[in-house]
């Protein structure tokens, strides 16, 4: 079934509006960038070929859901799984501070990997709560509370105890 215009106008806009955050979110799963932009690449032209799409309530959702599970297939297909360098770019902040960056890549990559997998969809991904529970199959409040823990992890990493309890420049970046 080949979509029509219209469909590859919505997948060419859900490409360009979360294709960033997918790979992110596929990087966090595969360990690797590569295997994570195919992953990305994969899900994408499927939906091309496809037009499965149509069927999707929350189009966003299913997007990512869809990127979860074509990473995990992979992983399971290659039957190891790579760690993400920290040198490796994750994201691409608006103003490059290099130092900052650094320290944050390195205070993800130590977050468990079902905290680093919430951050990563909630602020990157733009998903809810509600969404990010039914992609990872747990509830609302556990995506919450993972989320906070992550915070509250990459607020020590990056502050310290004492200074983030002081400092309220920290707490509000």
């Amino acid at each position: 079934m080949q979509p029509n215009r219209g469909d590859a106008t919505e997948i060419e806009s859900l490409y360009r509006r979360y294709g960033p955050a997918l790979l992110l979110f596929a990087a966090a799963i595969t360990g690797e960038r590569g295997r994570a932009q195919d992953v990305v690449q994969q899900i994408f032209l499927r939906l091309i070929k496809d037009g499965n799409l149509r069927r999707a309530a929350d189009k966003k959702a299913y997007v990512f859901a869809c990127v979860r599970n074509e990473a995990l297939n992979e992983i399971k297909v290659l039957q190891r799984n790579t760690v993400l360098e920290p040198k490796d770019a994750w994201f691409n902040p608006p103003e490059r501070d290099y130092a900052a960056e650094l320290n944050l890549r390195r205070a993800l990559c130590t977050l468990p990997d079902d905290q680093r997998q919430v951050v990563v969809l909630h602020m990157w991904g733009e998903l809810t709560f509600s969404e990010i529970a039914s992609l990872l199959d747990i509830s609302s409040n556990t995506a919450a509370s993972r989320y906070r823990y992550a915070l509250a992890k990459l607020r020590e990493s990056m502050c310290g105890k004492s200074t983030c309890a002081k400092e309220d420049s920290c707490a509000n970046s």
